[in-house]
């Protein structure tokens, strides 16, 4: 069966179809923080215990303990025999099938000694890196700062400028000249009477796919006389340019732990990067983004920062990666832009400034709606009908592009709104206003918003947390989720991944969380005892205790360190229920919020108010 499926071949299907798509199809899901709640398929059940995580690729039950990704999901609920899954995820997916035949026998077989011809390659180019030959190698990672331990991370490697250097070593271990090729370390055809080497005298970088196993390399020139600063490998049978990210393994834990991943330019960018604490960061092959890279990114976080130099030629690549993306977008999934000074690249920024600097330049990444925005407008004069229909029409041109229906009606909303608001200015002014390099135009009517609430609202409105006040009730039933992790470690267990994705208002909640999340990846086994003893040592007692103390007042039975489990379990799928759907509802406050500065009327204000009452009454169920 693995050789008529290659793992190759499942990475591809799931890389292109994600769970909660497959899954949704049978089961109602709702957002809740990085994954999808809703009714398990596989009992009778009132409280959602069904959850999918399209970021790690899988759905888990914990009515039922039912664990698995697409290919389970339809062999579980449709009663598919595995080959049959495949099949039909394939078809959905536009992934062809190799044919059972003895010619798709001999493909895989072909592919298990290309890849080792790739392992044995990285592992010459690393011993080169060492040799007394690679003197000027050493030289230039040392004047890059590039540091020991990176090269070992990475396994950077160094190519001699000999033309059969690596040919001969992979001779020598039984490989064909032919095999050379196909893999990508040799050229040759049938004008190269003799192959040899690809990469000479060049800084190796070794790409992995995402089960780290090397498939193709990446070198770049020592000789400034070198037509091609950077070479990478060609299209192999292992290695597809477009589908690949550089450092695309090692990010994608850093990716979910973080909530982001960051796409730098180039293989330093990365290495760079990741040197300053930025581990999340991967970067594609030379190209500009693809369509597949793009999903490779969502898998590991919903908003990928593309990180862009300043200049010209980064404005331009931000350009393309918004018109690759358009067509895309879907519910939840877009991307960021992040630009840094003009004539720097992260390399650069990070050795002049340091990570503060770079985090700071993070923070303010752009909505990929902004970018959009900039693009179309930014070098152009609309002070005439002629030339402000035409920037219209472009705009709904690429805003058509986009195929999913409730993304598309969105962005058709808010491209409305930007050309109304510009074009009353372009009336008053009889000209276009030029936007500032790379700069949001700034909202006007928050005054306005913070007047209007203070004269209408209710007093619960005004004590509520838009009017930016402390909420005591979201405190306590925080401290309650809190508690009973500390009463009850054994919920760690099997709730790690929805405690580590939970969203908390107070610093008090999330740092206490953090810290048990650090208890139980470190610790074999937590009880009562070893969690006091991990505070202690992490002198945040005083707050465990403080946490205790706020539930202790009015906190419900199931938060009880003496409470049976079955009641602590199921006050724990009902508390984090409560949870995520509090967190729905503070989303679509902001939205009302956004609506209301946007537009001031009073349907605006009373869905507020009705919003606020929701969330109000969602607040005291909880408790």
């Amino acid at each position: 069966m693995s050789m008529r499926y290659p793992p190759a071949l499942l990475d591809e299907i799931r890389t292109r179809l994600s769970v909660s798509q497959v899954v949704g199809r049978r089961v109602k899901l709702k957002r809740a923080g990085r994954e999808f709640v809703g009714l398990s398929p596989f009992k009778q059940e009132k409280t959602p215990s069904f959850t999918v995580n399209d970021q790690k690729g899988f759905y888990h039950c914990f009515a039922t303990g039912e664990h698995g990704d697409i290919f389970t999901f339809l062999m579980k609920t449709e009663g598919l025999s595995f080959p049959e899954s495949v099949e039909r995820l394939a078809n959905e997916a536009g992934v062809p099938l190799p044919e059972s035949t003895p010619q798709a026998v001999e493909r895989a077989q072909t592919n298990d000694r290309l890849r080792e011809i790739t392992q044995l390659s990285a592992q010459f180019f690393a011993n080169c890196l060492q040799s007394t030959h690679a003197a000027h190698a050493q030289t230039y990672l040392n004047g890059r700062g590039i540091t020991k331990q990176q090269i070992a991370h990475f396994q950077i490697g160094y190519a001699p400028s000999s033309r059969d250097a690596l040919k001969g070593h992979l001779l020598d271990k039984g490989y064909t000249s032919e095999e050379l090729i196909l893999s990508g370390m040799a050229i040759g055809g049938p004008d190269i009477p003799v192959p040899y080497d690809r990469f000479r005298d060049r800084i190796i970088f070794p790409i992995s796919d995402m089960k780290r196993r090397v498939i193709a390399f990446g070198g770049r020139a020592l000789d400034p006389k070198q037509p091609a600063k950077y070479l990478n490998s060609p299209e192999t049978p292992l290695f597809h340019k477009g589908h690949q990210l550089y450092n695309s393994a090692n990010a994608r834990q850093a990716a979910y732990e973080n909530s982001s991943i960051i796409v730098t330019e180039g293989y330093m960018d990365v290495i760079a990067m990741t040197g300053a604490g930025f581990e999340n960061t991967v970067a594609p092959l030379g190209t500009a983004l693809t369509s597949e890279q793009i999903n490779l990114l969502w898998r590991m976080s919903q908003e990928p920062i593309l990180c862009f130099d300043g200049d010209t030629a980064g404005q331009k690549a931000a350009f393309r990666a918004v018109e690759t993306a358009l067509p895309l977008l879907k519910p939840g999934y877009s991307l960021k832009f992040a630009f840094l000074p003009d004539g720097q690249d992260p390399d650069d920024l990070l050795k002049q400034h340091g990570a503060g600097e770079m985090q700071a330049i993070l923070d303010l990444a752009r909505p990929l709606s902004d970018v959009l925005w900039e693009k179309e407008v930014a070098n152009g004069t609309w002070e005439t009908p002629e030339r402000r229909a035409a920037l219209e029409q472009n705009l709904f041109q690429l805003i058509n592009s986009v195929e999913n229906q409730s993304v598309r009606t969105h962005y058709s909303r808010e491209i409305k709104s930007r050309l109304w608001s510009a074009f009353q200015k372009t009336n008053k002014n009889s000209g276009y206003p030029q936007n500032k390099k790379w700069q949001s135009e700034p909202r006007s009517k928050s005054n306005k918003f913070n007047q209007n609430i203070k004269q209408q609202a209710t007093p619960s409105l005004i004590s509520s947390p838009l009017m930016g006040k402390r909420d005591p009730k979201k405190e306590q039933y925080e401290a309650i989720i809190v508690v009973m992790l500390m009463n009850h470690p054994w919920l760690l267990e099997t709730e790690d991944e929805h405690v580590s994705c939970l969203k908390f208002a107070t610093e008090d909640a999330e740092k206490l969380r953090n810290c048990l999340l650090e208890a139980h990846f470190t610790q074999n086994s937590l009880d009562r005892s070893s969690i006091e003893d991990h505070l202690e040592k992490l002198d945040i007692s005083s707050l465990a205790t403080r946490m205790h103390r706020i539930v202790a007042q009015n906190g419900p039975k199931y938060a009880d360190p003496h409470a049976e489990p079955q009641q602590v379990r199921d006050g724990w799928h009902e508390l984090i229920m409560r949870h995520h759907k509090a967190e729905e509802l503070r989303q679509e406050l902001n939205a009302a919020e956004r609506a209301y500065i946007e537009e001031g009327n009073q349907q605006n204000f009373e869905r507020l108010k009705d919003i606020q009452q929701a969330l109000e009454q969602s607040l005291n169920e909880m408790i």
